[in-house]
């Protein structure tokens, strides 16, 4: 009988199916055969543990693993007594066995870094489908050290470790599995970037913004918007400027959904005075048919538009003279905006700049903005890049909005 040579990783389809909360997961596909020459005084007793193997001779099994074991001199010996041993491991459905035998073939030198990684991370598949989580998460990470641009184990060790409550852990996992496909020069799925999003949400982590950042960036869409948005305004819990803001981007992203965001939309613009975007934004709630005007619920909204006088022209030029701070003149370059004179905003923002004790970040961000409407790509980018602090993520989701613009 000839000594088998051909690799134990076409094992591995045997031990990962798919954990049931980890879709992402295939069973590693068979690699290509690895050579293995024997010593000559370990050939006789390595075919005599094969063939036991393979009859499956449970009561000779041990004694003939054990002669392999005692004229074993290389690490090939080594390495095919433990392959031998992974198959019975297999056969037996015993996973404690098969976790040993796969530390021994990684330990015995013969497999390359890859294939270590392979078949750690299909040890990783049985322990999750046997629900032992911790046991998972740790074969997953054995996987990652041998190969850290595994592409399979960041979500998958995510998995395991939010099964066992880790969120916090289970997240940063996600953003690995991310990175890591980005990095490949592949495009993250959408269904493992919403998984993403899911779980740093769930864990509260601020993560979760950049992911949703990354998320609507590849899938953009006014629900993947909407569902963005939202996860950061939940967990920053931005002022009213900075809400006033997002209403304008989810506008711009058609993923103003309700009649109660028209609502808090024309509120915030109402808030700052300036009762043209108000109305606007009203009315747009009315024209999408999310707002009835005469609801009840709208009657304080719809009483005080009726009698706040709306800014002209050349009401708003008598106002810019005497401004006497930088925030009145961004407010004032903001109604401005809102009758669609960008250039005449951007100005006035530009000026605000110059006045001490302004928020250089509110300007830089409504610079942007203005000049994303006016088409001005180069200029809005580089004003979104000058804003720093905590709006620094609401202009990171504007530049995101403007680079899909083309």
């Amino acid at each position: 009988m000839k000594l088998i040579t051909t690799t134990a990783l076409a094992l591995v389809a045997a031990l990962s199916a798919s954990p049931a909360a980890a879709q992402a997961q295939k069973a590693a596909p068979a690699q290509q055969e690895v050579k293995i020459t024997p010593s000559k005084g370990a050939t006789k007793a390595l075919i005599e543990l094969q063939d036991a193997v393979q009859k499956n001779d449970i009561a000779n099994i041990p004694a003939k693993l054990a002669a392999a074991q005692a004229v074993a001199t290389t690490k090939e010996d080594r390495y095919l007594i433990s392959k031998f041993q992974l198959t019975a491991a297999i056969a037996k459905k015993d996973d404690a066995a098969t976790a040993a035998a796969i530390d021994a073939m990684v330990a015995s030198g013969v497999l390359d870094a890859s294939k270590s990684s392979a078949l750690y991370l299909g040890m990783g598949g049985t322990y999750y489908n046997a629900k032992q989580y911790a046991q998972a998460a740790a074969a997953y990470q054995k996987a990652l050290s041998f190969d850290p641009n595994n592409i399979e184990a960041p979500a998958l060790l995510g998995e395991s470790l939010f099964a066992q409550g880790q969120k916090a852990q289970a997240a940063t996992a996600f953003q690995r599995a991310i990175q890591t496909r980005v990095a490949a020069g592949q495009k993250p799925d959408e269904p493992l970037m919403k998984r993403a999003v899911a779980v740093a949400y769930d864990a509260q982590s601020p993560v979760a913004v950049e992911l949703a950042r990354q998320w609507v960036s590849s899938y953009p869409s006014a629900s993947s918007w909407g569902d963005a948005i939202a996860i950061y305004n939940n967990l920053s819990r931005p002022d009213v400027e900075g809400m006033l803001d997002l209403y304008r981007l989810m506008q711009l992203t058609g993923s103003l959904n309700t009649g109660g965001e028209y609502a808090q939309y024309a509120r915030a613009a109402a808030e700052q005075n300036n009762f043209n975007e108000a109305q606007a934004a009203f009315d747009a709630g009315v024209a999408a048919k999310l707002i009835d005007p005469k609801g009840p619920e709208y009657n304080d909204l719809v009483a005080g538009l009726k009698v706040k006088a709306k800014a002209t022209a050349a009401d708003l030029e008598a106002a810019s003279k005497v401004a006497k701070t930088g925030i009145a003149l961004v407010h004032i370059g903001d109604r401005y905006a809102a009758m669609g004179d960008y250039q005449k905003a951007v100005a006035l923002y530009r000026d605000a700049l110059n006045k001490p004790g302004t928020d250089a970040a509110i300007a830089n961000l409504h610079i942007g903005m203005a000049l994303t409407r006016a088409g001005d790509k180069a200029g809005a980018t580089a004003a979104f890049n000058a804003v720093s602090g905590s709006r620094a993520d609401i202009a990171k989701f504007w530049l995101t909005y403007l680079n899909q613009k083309g």
